[in-house]
């Protein structure tokens, strides 16, 4: 049995996260490869590494003097080390950085380096492995992934050490140079060393309890979400619960191996257990998540149900600009298109006039539509959930502007005013899972 253990930024924001990482990895003898994010915010007023190694960047590359950066970076580290006593000498791997610092300095490499660093400090604390990311996790030139390759050097670095510790965030091309995941990708890198070595488990450490079944800045105190499906995290992470990065579910999906997110700072806590199936019955809804800034462009045409290929030609019109769209509820001789105003805004009226001239039919837009979803895997079990919704909203006074239903009865989509949205979720919140 082996455990993938990633540790956020808030977990090794400084010595005294160092200490509590120490504790949960040396409790249990299984977690043997240990994935680590750079060093964290402190506090709310303090800057993560990754975003001071961002601002160096910017620095170096116009000529803006950067020392100032470059000190906060340099004490945030020795001061680890130091206050942990830690058998690394860190001070020589930050000199010769200093070193290759200039404006021509890969922004990729620079950035990755707070990964590499903290996982430097880590493994040494650990008295686990250090492996660079760089060896393990390859890519090819297009940015995709060479699982082969990844997955026999996982393997092999594995078996030679038993116990490693990998910077997260980051992989390499076939010539050696740093490849950057997108933010949070220290998620993903995780889930690959998870998938490649078949884990029993992949825990995700970081500052909450598991998943919330809402956002705790608009509903007071909600619950935590004991289990969860891979499914249903994908619907809440789509619609904006940002707890994982929307890609780690993927690799340890297909091999049906279970992520545990829990909380560095409360190690008791069950947290929130990610799988393909879930037993636990004991909701109709698992969890609530929305998004604002959408618009609606409302198309009409009497008669538009007989003519064939309408639909189609309407959506190659969002095709042809380039716009993701987010749903499509129709009617008999009408239909509109929903999609996130900031994918739009440049074309809006460029859409306008080609829709109006590709259908020969009525458009309009319709702007400050929020989204929330309500999503739950126990709801198709269950009668009545929309008409609860609907009078839990009408009691409410907020009025549906569309409602969408997916095939497999796991999430339900409605559309309202942006006026309404936090009154929509607290409501829901309150009457529906509460």
């Amino acid at each position: 049995m082996v455990v993938v253990t990633k540790f956020g930024g808030s977990s090794v924001s400084c010595a005294s996260q160092f200490a509590k990482v120490k504790d949960i990895v040396t409790s249990d003898p299984n977690r043997r490869i240990v994935v680590t994010s750079a060093l964290g915010k402190r506090d709310k007023s303090d800057t993560k590494i990754t975003d001071l190694l961002y601002i160096l960047h910017a620095h170096l590359k116009y000529s803006v003097p950067y020392e100032d950066i470059w000190k906060m970076l340099y004490d945030r580290f020795v001061g680890v080390q130091n206050e942990l006593g830690i058998n690394y000498d860190i001070k020589q791997d930050l000199d010769a950085l200093y070193k290759e610092l200039n404006k021509n300095i890969s922004q990729d490499y620079l950035v990755s380096r707070g990964e590499y660093l903290t996982a430097k400090l880590l493994s040494s604390y650990l008295d686990y492995k250090f492996v660079d990311a760089k060896n393990l996790l390859i890519f090819n030139f297009d940015g995709k992934m060479d699982e082969i390759q990844t997955e026999r050097r996982v393997k092999q670095a594995f078996a030679e050490y038993g116990k490693i510790v990998v910077p997260g965030f980051y992989g390499s091309y076939p010539n050696e140079t740093v490849h950057l995941l997108s933010r949070g990708g220290s998620d993903v890198t995780g889930s690959i060393l998870a998938k490649c070595i078949n884990a029993s488990l992949y825990e995700n450490w970081t500052d909450v309890s598991g998943i919330l079944a809402a956002d705790p800045r608009i509903v007071d105190k909600p619950k935590a979400i004991k289990e969860i499906t891979y499914s249903e995290l994908r619907e809440l992470s789509y619609m904006g619960a940002s707890v994982l990065h929307e890609e780690t579910v993927f690799p340890v999906q297909q091999l049906n191996i279970p992520i545990n997110l829990k909380n560095t700072n409360e190690p008791n806590h069950p947290g929130t257990l990610i799988k393909n199936i879930c037993e636990d019955e004991s909701s109709i809804i698992t969890g609530i998540a929305g998004k604002k800034d959408f618009l609606s462009f409302n198309i009409s045409k009497d008669h538009m149900s007989n003519e064939v290929g309408f639909l189609r030609k309407a959506l190659s019109v969002f095709e042809k600009y380039n716009v993701s769209i987010e749903h499509v509820p129709s009617g008999i001789d009408s239909f509109s298109v929903v999609v996130a105003e900031s994918n739009v805004e440049k074309v809006k009226y460029e859409v306008v006039t080609e829709l109006k001239n590709v259908l020969d039919a009525n458009v309009s837009v319709e702007s400050n539509i929020a989204l929330v979803a309500i999503v739950g895997r126990n709801m198709a079990k269950h009668s009545g959930v929309c008409a609860k919704i609907f009078q839990t909203l009408g009691g409410e006074g907020i009025n549906i502007k569309l409602l969408a239903q997916g095939p497999e009865e796991l999430n339900i989509i409605i559309g309202v005013d942006q006026n309404d949205y936090e009154k929509t979720i607290k409501a829901i919140y309150r009457d529906l899972i509460k």
